[in-house]
């Protein structure tokens, strides 16, 4: 459970830093945005998402069993955090994110990093999907300039509140918004090495400040940004608000255990290296209890920046170390700069975060394997959109490991009625 960052120190140079500094002020160019419009379209203020990246990202860099892991605000808990915060309010988001810290120890301490082979790579699959689903439908409202007082968490409901709205079309934000998807795709082909989501953000955003357009910002909807990290404070417990709080400290636990473990696995095959799966819990419950002690969202490693850090040319945990520390930078200087940013372009930057969280290029190969393998994906895609996805998760593990049980022919109980 030793952290990788003590395995590098000791052989480490100028040139290796010199390396993951690049990296990780390009990595903080990407995470920058991503973690504000996490934050907004988990109903949280903005400023939540800056510190989570901040808090959060240094810990799991400074602690974790990774050597290039990125971690901070993902999409994957956008559902669970604005449905919390829709119930218990942001105090009970932030109890849960403590909550969940607590059990992610706990797992580390007792080596359960090993237990992600048990879940179902099809449940794993088909509640990414779905979230991609419920992230794309919640950034509508943004993306078209709709005028809805509330979106329901709900996804029907939203739908059809989406659709009443209507009437209400923004051409200009719906432009600002596409615009901003099209230049991050073209940044990706013809200039992959740039940060290209920030860069896309900013152009649009200050196409919108110049031309004045009617385009709400950041600053126009949440007022000035803070410039400095809050003070730390521990969330008020009581016994009844632990056991109400629970369900969802559990699923965020989950949700970042796994989601850590996968975002490890993918950047061992990117430097063939091999992580300390209980290093990573570990560290994923420091975090979360750091963020939460100062007020931000639940974390985790998140694989879209972790690849970026690698094709960066990131080789340590110091590059993450660098990330924190540059959007810490960004906060405290340049926090009015920041209320600029348009929210379409917000929008359009995350609907791409949730196609591609979708994974699309593996859809065919979904459809090619098992049966009982497509339909345990279908099943926890649906159950994740329309009903919750503590029902997905639950109920997706246990038919995939009533599946796998199945598929070994285990020999049939020789079980018999008890002579009472």
């Amino acid at each position: 459970m030793k952290p990788k960052i003590l395995t590098t120190l000791p052989e480490y140079t100028r040139a290796l830093f010199v390396k993951d500094a690049i990296a990780g002020v390009t990595v903080a160019m990407v995470a920058l945005p991503l973690s504000l419009a996490i934050a907004i379209a988990s109903g949280a203020d903005p400023s939540t998402g800056l510190v989570t990246a901040i808090v959060a990202g240094f810990l799991i860099s400074l602690l974790g069993g990774s050597r290039v892991q990125i971690g901070g605000p993902t999409g994957a808990f956008i559902v669970i955090v604005f449905s919390v915060i829709a119930e218990h309010g942001y105090d009970g988001l932030v109890m849960a994110t403590f909550m969940a810290g607590l059990i992610l120890l706990i797992a580390g301490y007792f080596r359960a990093g090993n237990l992600i082979r048990l879940v179902p790579e099809p449940v794993i699959n088909g509640f990414t999907i779905g979230i991609a689903v419920i992230i794309a439908t919640s950034q509508l409202k943004d993306l078209f300039g709709l005028s809805v007082a509330e979106v329901p968490a709900e996804f029907l409901n939203k739908i059809d509140v989406l659709w009443a709205a209507r009437p209400t079309f923004s051409a200009a934000s719906a432009l600002i918004g596409l615009g901003t998807m099209v230049l991050i795709v073209v940044f990706r082909r013809v200039a992959p090495k740039l940060p290209g989501l920030i860069a896309a953000v900013a152009v649009t955003s200050a196409i919108v400040a110049f031309a004045d357009l009617p385009v709400d910002t950041i600053g126009s909807r949440f007022g000035d940004l803070p410039n400095t990290l809050p003070w730390p404070a521990l969330p008020d417990f009581s016994f009844g608000r632990v056991i109400e709080l629970l369900p969802s400290a559990l699923i965020i636990a989950f949700l970042a255990g796994v989601e850590s473990l996968l975002s490890a696995m993918v950047a061992d095959r990117m430097i063939a290296g091999r992580h300390r799966p209980n290093a990573e819990l570990l560290a994923q419950g420091a975090a979360n209890i750091g963020s939460s002690l100062f007020g931000g969202l639940p974390a985790t490693g998140a694989i879209a920046r972790t690849a970026t850090n690698v094709r960066a040319g990131g080789k340590t945990p110091v590059a993450g170390l660098v990330h924190a520390v540059t959007i810490l930078l960004v906060m405290l200087v340049a926090s009015r700069l920041i209320g600029y940013l348009a929210m379409p372009a917000l929008a359009g930057l995350l609907i791409l975060t949730a196609w591609n969280m979708s994974e699309p290029h593996k859809w065919r190969g979904y459809l090619a394997e098992r049966k009982s393998d497509i339909f345990l994906l279908a099943l926890t895609m649906i159950l994740t959109v329309v009903a919750d996805l503590a029902v997905a998760i639950g109920i997706g593990v246990a038919l995939g490991l009533a599946f796998r049980l199945q598929r070994r022919n285990v020999p049939p109980s020789d079980w018999s009625d008890p002579d009472r």
